[in-house]
This record gives C-alpha cells, sequence and structure tokens, in this order.
C-alpha cells in the first residue's frame, strides 16, 4: 500500500523529510475498521508529534489522524459499521497514520454518515 512516513524527525524544508513508501496493507480484526482513506488534514497534534528530534522510526512511521474515508474490511467484533459506509475520525497516535492508502481504526472512535 502506498503511504507517506518519516524515517527520522527532520525539518520540514529537508527534502528527506516525508517519503513515499510502500508498506504492507493492514488487516481489520477485533473492533477495526479497515479504512479506504479519501481525505486527511493536518493539525496540531501532526506538528507536535514530527517535530525535529534525534529519532529513527523503522519501519517508517505514518503519520496524520484526522481523516475521513469509505469502510473497506471490519473486524468480527465491528457491529455498528460494514463495508461501505462513510466515515470520518480521529485516529490514535499510537497507531499508524492516516497519510496511507488504508488505515486501521477503531469503530468506537468514528463518526458515521450512511446511518
Amino acid at each position: 500500500m502506498k503511504a507517506v512516513a518519516l524515517k527520522q524527525y527532520l525539518p520540514v524544508e529537508n527534502p528527506n523529510a516525508f517519503l513515499d513508501v510502500e508498506l504492507p496493507k493492514p488487516k481489520a480484526s477485533g473492533r477495526d475498521l479497515l479504512v479506504a482513506v479519501k481525505a486527511v488534514s493536518i493539525n496540531p497534534v501532526d506538528t507536535k508529534v514530527r517535530k525535529p528530534k534525534d529519532k529513527v522510526e523503522d519501519p517508517p512511521r505514518v503519520l496524520g489522524w484526522d481523516a475521513s474515508g469509505i469502510v473497506a474490511a471490519i473486524g468480527p467484533k465491528v457491529t455498528l459499521f460494514k463495508p461501505g459506509d462513510e466515515v470520518y475520525y480521529a485516529g490514535d497516535i499510537t497507531r499508524s497514520g492516516s497519510n496511507a492508502k488504508f488505515q486501521l481504526v477503531t469503530g468506537r472512535s468514528s463518526g458515521n454518515h450512511s446511518e
């Protein structure tokens, strides 16, 4: 899956601050929704998380947590959503972010426009 990620926390002006990467497509389990991301935004949390620091990420870290998209798959414990539902959400910063083709989020933090 295509994503924009970082390996080092570099100043935004650095040409290596953000990298186009190919990552494995996540799989939904438990209460997860696999969302096909259609739109993302940047908020103050994103800028604080990616602030330059002396740390290397391996595998690359995908940032971005405010997004909207379409549910592509659901985990077996999901009851409020189904594939095809349009959702918007603020993801969990301890998980991979929304600057990717797909993102896993918990069904508890998503809004549903198709109900």
